[in-house]
């Protein structure tokens, strides 16, 4: 599996030698770096097989000192979501979080290696959802190595389009904007489709977030078998990060299931939009690059872009669509 590392830190070129603007001086303090690891799979349908390839990704990125190692969306699942029949035809089954198969998986590597690991499910709604609906909800969990879940984030915005069914399969989301503190790291996790989102960037950002991991299924579009996606993709997702000063963690996977290619092109990328660290698009792959946290306030203190906001005008942005 190819392991690629990025552990030099681009220089900050918003950061101010001497007294900042709330007076301290900053020169002599040492840059608050976290390092942090993703691997890109592609599925496997013989689960003994799928789990060994994802726990030597998990093991190659503790091993190079990740504190966090996060995995792409379904983690454990082919992806389901092409069809349009919904849960009834038995190709998938939601499964509960505590003590499910993919809590399961995520508690064993994090116990092995030491190191937090991120992971996606098809989650069961539970006794608090009575609609009758089978419909189910995309989660992404957080597991510590002491095996407590310390994240669970259902994500929010739902894909409707050709090869992405996921009206069919989930309901959207009703977790809000939690930021949790994973290891030194203030991280939201929220999932794929919402990545292509402004609105929740910056909810994750005005709610201290440093960092948000986005577990990912994307490549071909059935209907459009000409259009690459992959470069909008990356790009929407580096612009999000420059806009609310958060580092970006897109976890992809590869290979084809069915109608759909999914392209890999997995990364992390700095509040700058730079990009530390990306997979090729057809091979497993793992990345660990180390984040400069402090690179944030320096760039979020020359660009105030959470403190210019006007609120009071942004009306219209809760309104329905015509």
């Amino acid at each position: 599996m190819l392991l690629i590392t990025a552990f030099d830190p681009p220089t900050s070129p918003a950061r101010v030698d001497g007294p900042t603007a709330d007076g301290l001086d900053r020169s002599d303090l040492p840059r608050r770096v976290f390092r942090v690891g993703a691997v890109q799979m592609q599925f496997d349908a013989d689960p003994a097989v799928h789990e060994a390839v994802l726990a030597e990704g998990v093991e190659l990125a503790a091993g190079a000192g990740a504190t966090l190692v996060c995995l792409p969306e379904l983690t454990l699942s082919p992806y389901f979501a092409m069809s349009d029949s919904g849960p009834l035809d038995g190709a998938a089954q939601p499964e509960v979080l505590n003590g499910g198969r993919t809590y399961r998986f995520a508690a064993a590597c994090a116990a092995d290696t030491g190191a937090f690991v991120h992971a996606s499910l098809y989650e069961a709604p539970g006794d608090d959802v009575s609609d009758g609906s089978r419909l189910g909800f995309n989660t992404a969990i957080c597991v510590a190595p002491d095996g407590s879940i310390v994240a669970r984030t259902r994500k929010m915005h739902i894909p409707i389009t050709a090869g992405y069914h996921e009206d069919r399969w989930f309901r959207p989301g009703d977790s809000g904007f939690p930021v949790v503190d994973v290891g030194g790291l203030q991280t939201g996790f929220p999932t794929c489709w919402d990545q292509w989102f402004p609105e929740l960037a910056r909810a994750y950002s005005l709610a201290g977030a440093e960092a948000l991991v986005y577990p990912t299924a994307i490549g071909s579009e059935p209907n459009h078998p000409g259009f690459d996606t992959e470069p909008l993709w990356e790009q929407v997702i580096r612009a999000n990060g420059i806009a609310n000063g958060t580092f970006m963690v897109a976890i992809n996977r590869t290979g084809t299931e069915g109608s759909l290619t999914f392209y890999g092109s997995s990364f992390i990328s700095d509040p700058y939009g730079r990009v530390l660290a990306k997979a090729p698009r057809g091979e497993l792959a793992v990345l660990v690059a180390d984040l400069d946290l402090d690179q944030r306030r320096d760039w979020l203190a020359l660009f105030p872009f959470l403190t210019t906001r006007r609120p009071d005008q942004y009306g219209p942005l809760t309104e329905p669509s015509q």
